[in-house]
């Protein structure tokens, strides 16, 4: 079947590029497209997914948290299911192709497999996720721990969309969802009824590109550990009239801060180990700064990640204990805020081998590559469901309209995908 399957895969080339075309039109912002976390645009995207669905024969499905599931009914129902998914939400101003090409591929794979008149042994469902994208209530894949019952207690009353204020029980509620059942009731997924979990996605990084591969073959996930809403907080003071032994300057405190977790990624660099960290805000009250004030606070985010577990224990630990040692020689106060917590992924080796091996026969050229970024597929690996994921290559980065996927990589990255779903 591989030859058929290729050239039934490479046959779907002007779906695939009318759908993203269809995608874009339902999100499109000033620039580039933006899909919030139960908003609008996601709404809409929902919505596009399911009734494309609808026209390949799919059965549609909603569950509490507002996830859409498309499935493709197979020969045995009984069995455990074969799920292709990812997230349909985007940053502000994001790219068109993030999260939403694994559910645009889980489609396309399938719109093949029925072109050939092929019949699944077992069912297949394309999984539409709400809520991966963190930036908008700093919570990590919302969407996917809902789904399997394991989204951190009081997120629903406590995370508030950065734009608006508003409750994500609230936003979830508005797009159809039961927030009450997603807190209190068993969870939608089964995740002993689910035999291997797949996700495409774009690579929101150069490797491929450089390396010169359509597609990646993940080997592993960062898992995180994230301050979303740390604060140094110093005095305000003249900047001419406070001497230097008697300044209290949260930025200097704060900028040490940082400086101290940057020799901390050299430490871990020179001993081999896996470790990112990112300051994504770094900022002074605009009410109260000026030129000549010594600030009293800064706000700021802290993020690590590393595929070892042992890492982001040992961050976890470390991490306040330099706040502290910084606040004492500095005469600050640092106030870390929640911190937040997602499992590295680790991905299913047999079903690593079934991507090599299609690879190998479609002749598709793959890489082996570990993910920096965090993907729904970290949940439900942590989950215990044998899971993999496919890399896109795709130009300019992500979270930005630049994202430059070429519908060729896409369909080699969907023969591989059609072919796990059809062993």
């Amino acid at each position: 079947m591989t030859p058929e399957l290729a050239a039934a895969l490479d046959a779907q080339t002007d779906f695939a590029a009318d759908v993203f075309d269809r995608l874009r039109a339902v999100s499109v912002d000033v620039r580039g497209v933006t899909r919030a976390s139960y908003g609008e645009g996601e709404q809409a995207a929902h919505g596009l997914m399911a009734e494309i669905a609808r026209e390949l024969g799919l059965e549609i499905a909603q569950d509490p948290a507002a996830n859409t599931y498309m499935t493709w009914p197979g020969a045995d129902r009984s069995v455990p299911i074969r799920m292709v998914g990812s997230h349909l939400d985007s940053v502000p101003q994001g790219g068109n192709f993030d999260g939403a090409a694994g559910v645009v591929s889980g489609l396309t794979a399938i719109r093949a497999l029925q072109s050939l008149g092929h019949r699944p042994a077992q069912d297949i469902s394309v999984m539409g996720v709400r809520a991966e994208e963190s930036c908008w209530f700093g919570v990590s894949y919302i969407g996917s721990r809902s789904a399997l019952g394991v989204l951190p207690d009081g997120a629903l009353e406590t995370a508030k969309r950065m734009d608006d204020g508003v409750s994500l029980g609230e936003h979830m509620a508005k797009c159809g969802g039961d927030p009450d059942q997603v807190a209190s009731g068993p969870a939608y997924l089964d995740k002993s009824r689910i035999g291997a979990f797949l996700e495409p996605h774009i690579e929101q990084g150069p490797v491929l590109v450089e390396e010169g591969f359509p597609t990646g073959i993940v080997t592993g996930i960062r898992g995180n550990r994230r301050y979303p809403n740390a604060r140094c907080f110093g005095e305000y003071a003249h900047c001419g009239g406070a001497p230097r032994r008697v300044r209290r300057d949260a930025v200097v405190a704060a900028s040490a801060f940082v400086s101290a977790l940057d020799r901390l990624w050299d430490e871990a660099e020179a001993a081999g180990d896996d470790f990112a960290c990112t300051i994504g805000k770094f900022q002074t009250d605009a009410e109260r700064h000026a030129m000549t004030v010594i600030s009293g606070e800064v706000a700021f985010t802290l993020d690590m990640r590393s595929v070892d577990p042992a890492m982001l224990e040992r961050l976890e630990a470390r991490v306040p204990k330099i706040a502290d040692e910084i606040a004492a020689k500095q005469g600050v106060r640092f106030d870390l805020g929640a911190l937040t917590r997602a499992a590295p992924g680790v991905m299913d080796a047999g079903l690593i081998e079934t991507y090599r091996a299609a690879a190998a026969a479609m002749g598709v050229t793959a890489m082996d590559i570990p993910s920096g970024a965090s993907h729904d597929s970290a949940a439900f690996a942590d989950a215990g469901v044998p899971t993999a994921m496919l890399f896109i290559r795709n130009e300019n980065g992500s979270h930005n309209p630049d994202e430059a996927m070429e519908i060729p990589d896409f369909i080699d990255a969907s023969k591989l995908l059609a072919a796990a779903l059809a062993a």
